[in-house]
């Protein structure tokens, strides 16, 4: 077994800094009693999702979704109700998770950038874990597709096999749903040709044979499985990435038999085709669906249909998750082990007309579940209500494990939450878009009492501003209103430094 000599185990080996948050905080019994068990550093299982909003049953969200495993989880550790990510995009937001540090340091603003190619010789999350002792491994998608990063592992765990891409074997059947010729509006980019591979692959549901055996993410659960027994009695970071419920909307038969369609409620912005309210600026609305209903409208039969198999989809997930956990806790684990559950990026479900998170700078869109399980921690079985980032998440795990500070990131540790989730914390969250890769076209910021953003150079192309706290489904744009100027120039302020640290 490799351990470490107890006579040098201190608290910052575990919790890190929580030391200095308060010297009393206690350890485990179960890591406390040294001379019965040896002390090791914390393991750390680092799982993620990708496209969900934060629609978890312990967020008590619009559409509600039924997710007891990770309801379990949340009540066992601190649930962080308003956490952002960076970018509202695959790529971008993982590599700012991953490394660090903002978009605007990473440069990466679209899927096909590596940020290796720029950046060979920064230490990401992972990589740092492997730098000092421990094993770290991956199952499923933690990078985006494609771009992956060998520093980071010490092994990868994934095989050949069946997944959800259109390259294998059937593994379910696509559910039949009559479309709806919806009138197009003037404004909407047409649609595309009928036999285009991007919407014929995404724009559909998925119904999966059995208990989804077949498909990626059921074998991510197993793979991580075994690779918890294989490093169990070792310091490991193992990452555990599920694709869902990123279009298509996937999930086998019994998660769709949680929802009845006809229950589901439509938000009151829901539009047929992509929207922009009066008042709102153009750009606010991308003119095209990226993901769902793509150069079709949507009726509210058909929404009601989608919206259900994304709940059913994430439901899926919470699932093979509750797997996983089942796992941990068979192996003895549980106390020993710090658990991180984040998602990439948030995702509209045809409020205004969308149905994407490409390019969506509203709450729906950038807002994530986070839920953090470290043992010992006062703030467990409680929930956080300020703002965070998922670019936090990183100097977070530094801090708990013990790690050397890596004073060159950004983000800020959130050990204090985590102990005390009501502290004093007045930071904001920032997120940007841009629709050539290159530059930056919209910045949001989050404050404890508004959300702001404006699109093109200055704020050009417009601007909207929100009280969450009165306007939560962001119906009414206030930043064309007089009495909201100061506010507006005070937030704008913050958008343009951001938005200018760009490399």
């Amino acid at each position: 077994m490799n351990t470490l000599d107890t006579s040098r185990w201190s608290r910052r080996d575990f919790l890190g800094a929580v030391a200095a948050v308060s010297a009393g905080a206690a350890l485990p019994s179960s890591l406390r009693a040294a001379d019965a068990k040896p002390a090791r550093k914390p393991n750390v299982l680092f799982i993620m999702s990708d496209d969900m909003r934060a629609e978890l049953g312990c967020y008590n969200s619009f559409f509600h979704a039924q997710t007891p495993n990770l309801d379990a989880l949340a009540k066992s550790g601190v649930r962080f109700d308003r956490n952002y990510c960076q970018f509202p995009l695959c790529n971008p937001s993982r590599a700012s998770l991953l490394t660090g540090r903002n978009p605007t340091r990473t440069s990466v603003l679209g899927n096909r950038t590596d940020f290796r190619v720029a950046h060979p010789g920064w230490t990401t999350l992972p990589q740092l874990f492997k730098d000092n002792g421990y094993v770290t491994v991956r199952s499923g998608k933690i990078y985006h597709g494609g771009i992956d990063d060998a520093k980071s592992w010490s092994a990868t765990s994934d095989q050949d096999g069946p997944t959800d891409d259109g390259s294998g074997p059937a593994i379910g059947h696509t559910m039949v749903i009559p479309h709806a010729q919806i009138p197009m509006p003037d404004g909407v980019l047409p649609p595309l040709p009928a036999d285009n591979a991007r919407s014929a692959y995404s724009d559909r549901i998925v119904v999966l044979d059995g208990n989804g055996e077949g498909h990626g993410d059921y074998h991510t659960a197993d793979r991580t499985i075994e690779n918890l027994r294989k490093y169990k009695d070792q310091p490991f970071f193992i990452a555990c990435g599920f694709v869902k419920p990123h279009s298509p909307p996937t999930a086998p038969q019994r998660f769709f038999d949680l929802y009845d369609p006809d229950k589901i409620q439509l938000t009151p912005d829901f539009a047929a085709w992509p929207t922009v309210p009066p008042g709102f600026p153009s750009a606010a609305i991308r003119k095209r669906n990226a993901d769902l209903f793509i150069g079709r409208g949507a009726s509210e039969a058909e929404a009601r249909q989608v919206i259900r198999a994304y709940l059913a989809s994430i439901s899926w997930v919470d699932w093979n998750v509750g797997r996983v956990l089942a796992e941990l806790d068979r192996l003895g684990l549980r106390e020993s082990t710090i658990i991180v559950y984040v998602c990439d990026h948030g995702y509209q479900l045809g409020e205004k007309g969308k149905w994407s998170k490409a390019g969506s700078l509203f709450e729906n869109g950038t807002r994530v579940p986070l839920l953090i399980s470290a043992p010992g921690m006062d703030g467990n079985g409680t929930s956080c209500t300020r703002i965070v980032e998922s670019l936090d998440i990183y100097p977070t795990l530094v801090e708990l494990c013990g790690l050397p500070k890596q004073t060159e990131i950004e983000g800020a540790s959130l050990a204090p939450l985590l102990k005390t989730p009501a502290a004093s914390w007045d930071k904001p969250a920032f997120s940007i878009w841009s629709e050539d890769g290159k530059s930056i076209h919209g910045t949001a910021v989050r404050t404890e009492q508004w959300r702001y953003a404006e699109y093109g150079q200055d704020g050009l192309n417009g601007a909207m501003l929100f009280d969450p706290h009165a306007d939560p489904l962001e119906m009414k744009n206030l930043a064309n209103e007089e009495k909201y100027k100061p506010v507006i120039a005070e937030l704008s302020s913050l958008t343009r430094q951001y938005a200018a640290t760009l490399g």
